[in-house]
C-alpha cells in the first residue's frame, strides 16, 4: 500500500476510487477505509485531500453535473431551429450517459447522501437543464414544429430518458453509446410529434 499522499495523481485516484467504490457499494455502503484501500492508500490518507466521503461523492457529482449542462447550453446554442437544437442535445446528452455510466449512476442516483448545501447546489443545475429542456419543448410547439399537448411534461421526459440510460447502459450489451444517442433521437422526435427523422 502506497502513501505517497501528495503526489500530483494522489488526488485523482482517490475520485476515481470512490467512483469505483460507490458505484459497487452505493454511497453509504461505502467507508473511507473503502476508498483509500481502492486507491492503494492507509485511510488516513483520503483526508489529506478531502475532508470526507461525502466531500469526494460531491465533487464527482459536480463534476457530473457540470459537464451535462454544458451539452445541454452548447446544443441549444449551436443550432437555429427548435428540431436541431433538440436533436444536438438528445444525442449529445444520451452519448455521456452511456459513455459515463457508472459515473452517471453515481451522480444521479446517490442524491440522498449529499449534505443540505451540496444538494441545493446540485439540484440549481438539475433545474437549469430541466428549463432548459422544457423552453426548448415549449418553443417548438410554438413554431408548429413540435405537437405536444403537455410541453413541460414532455420536455422533464426527454430529459429522464437521457439520465435513465446511465442506469441501465452495460458496454458489453451489444450497443453503443453512439447507437443508443442515434434511436433516442429518433424516440423524442416521436415523443415531441415532430416529423421526420432525426438525421434529416
Amino acid at each position: 500500500m502506497s502513501d505517497d499522499v501528495n503526489g500530483p495523481d494522489a488526488r485523482t485516484r482517490l475520485l476515481d476510487a470512490a467512483v469505483r467504490a460507490f458505484a459497487a457499494r452505493g454511497f453509504h455502503g461505502t467507508t473511507t477505509r473503502d476508498i483509500a484501500a481502492a486507491a492503494g492508500m492507509s485511510p488516513a490518507a483520503l483526508y489529506v485531500h478531502h475532508r470526507s466521503k461525502e466531500e469526494l461523492l460531491h465533487q464527482i457529482s459536480l463534476a457530473g453535473h457540470q459537464r451535462a449542462l454544458e451539452l445541454c447550453e452548447a446544443a441549444v446554442a449551436g443550432a437555429q431551429s427548435p428540431r436541431d437544437q433538440l436533436v444536438a442535445l438528445v444525442r449529445d446528452f444520451v452519448r455521456h450517459h452511456a459513455l459515463n455510466h457508472t459515473v452517471g449512476r453515481i451522480v444521479n442516483y446517490e442524491l440522498a447522501g449529499l449534505t443540505a448545501e451540496h444538494r441545493a447546489e446540485i439540484e440549481k443545475m438539475r433545474r437549469r437543464m430541466d428549463a432548459i429542456v422544457r423552453d426548448l419543448v415549449r418553443r417548438g410547439v410554438e413554431a408548429g414544429v413540435f405537437h405536444t399537448p403537455e410541453p413541460a411534461i414532455t420536455g422533464a421526459a426527454v430529459l429522464s430518458l437521457g439520465i435513465d440510460v446511465s442506469r441501465w447502459f452495460d458496454s458489453q450489451g451489444g450497443w453503443s453509446p453512439d447507437q443508443v444517442a442515434e434511436h433516442y433521437c429518433e424516440l423524442v422526435l416521436r415523443m415531441v410529434g415532430a416529423n421526420g427523422s432525426s438525421a434529416s
